[in-house]
């Protein structure tokens, strides 16, 4: 899939705004954002549901829309799962996920056991309406019916959404793995971060109508472009520091930094794990807890710096030092330099 320049206006207001964006065969895009980025905006636009009024979408070097054309969705080969499933209600199991295929398709019966097969839906839910199923098992009817039409390209709108945190995670590895196995590319469109960075190969930040970072998960999370970005894919310490041969001093202790040819002030970013609240006197920096919640696989620190500086907040594991107790902070890792402009 190739986005090039693409635009979608709603009178004054650009809902997507000259974006570029790149889909390579079998792989897996994230587009996260918060709420009005124009993320499900652009899903809409690659779907065919919605025209660009400006710039160009091709799949597989067959123009889907520019300014002179553009292909209805259902001419497009592209699959769609939306949030809430959107099954019929009248229709079984079996006729949800037959609706995508011709009834004139060879084995047609087989091919729906097939593909209730690829998503984990036992045979004996053949006959079952949409109201007899739970959250997740609806979801893996709406992804077998779009997996009918053997796509060449997935697309998921938040479908995870309204599934309990368990259920959502096991869904989400039944569709990578089905959507994998059958080399079908994929963009999920998700407003969870941790979502985000465990489905993605690529991972596309939204904002204001504008992908504003692409590239590796991995690389957003430790190099986020600006500190929006660094704090919506995750919890983080943002700081101002003092850069010098290749070192950043700050108020939580002395740190290598990632710009060793920079030098003078700086902001700087650390994620949680790279701190360490210790009770003993060793560490770069000290400080007193000030604040302490349970989180469950930890606990939520807010320490104040002896230095004199802002509290910091960060997460850390079981062994989590008591409100009013004094800690010294280990800083682990390399920091993250944001760039001056």
């Amino acid at each position: 899939l190739s986005l090039r320049q693409v635009t979608r206006r709603y009178g004054p207001v650009a809902a997507v705004e000259r974006v570029d964006l790149d889909v390579a065969p079998g792989s897996r895009t994230v587009i996260v954002g918060p709420s009005g980025c124009g993320k499900t905006t652009l899903l809409r636009l690659i779907a065919g549901f919605e025209a660009p009024d400006e710039g160009r979408i091709e799949l597989d070097g067959r123009v889907l829309a520019d300014t002179d054309r553009c292909v209805p969705a259902h001419r497009r080969n592209i699959g769609f799962v939306a949030q809430d499933g959107a099954l019929f209600p009248h229709l079984s199991v079996e006729s949800n996920i037959g609706f995508g295929l011709d009834r004139g398709t060879p084995d047609r019966g087989a091919r729906i056991g097939a593909l209730m097969a690829a998503v984990g839906l036992p045979e004996a839910m053949r006959d079952r309406r949409p109201h007899q199923l739970s959250g997740g098992q609806q979801q893996r009817v709406a992804l077998a019916r779009a997996l009918a039409r053997q796509p060449r390209l997935m697309l998921l709108d938040e479908p995870f959404s309204a599934l309990d945190t368990s259920l959502r995670e096991s869904m989400r590895e039944v569709v990578a793995a089905t959507l994998g196995a059958a080399g079908i590319a994929t963009i999920l469109v998700t407003h969870d971060q941790a979502e985000a960075l465990s489905f993605a190969d690529h991972l596309a930040v939204m904002r204001d109508g504008h992908v504003v970072q692409a590239g590796p998960p991995v690389e957003l999370y430790r190099r986020p472009k600006d500190p929006d970005i660094a704090l919506f894919l995750g919890e983080a310490i943002i700081v101002e520091a003092e850069l010098a041969h290749g070192r950043a001093h700050c108020a939580l202790g002395e740190i290598a930094a990632d710009a060793p040819g920079r030098s003078g002030r700086a902001t700087i970013m650390l994620r949680p794990e790279q701190v360490a609240p210790r009770l003993s006197g060793e560490g770069g920096a000290h400080g007193r807890v000030v604040g302490r919640s349970f989180r469950g696989a930890g606990f939520r620190l807010v320490v104040k710096p002896d230095s004199g500086a802002a509290p910091i907040a960060f997460t850390v594991g079981a062994d989590a030092p008591a409100v009013g107790e004094s800690v010294a902070l280990g800083l682990s890792g390399t920091a993250h330099v944001f760039d001056a402009s």
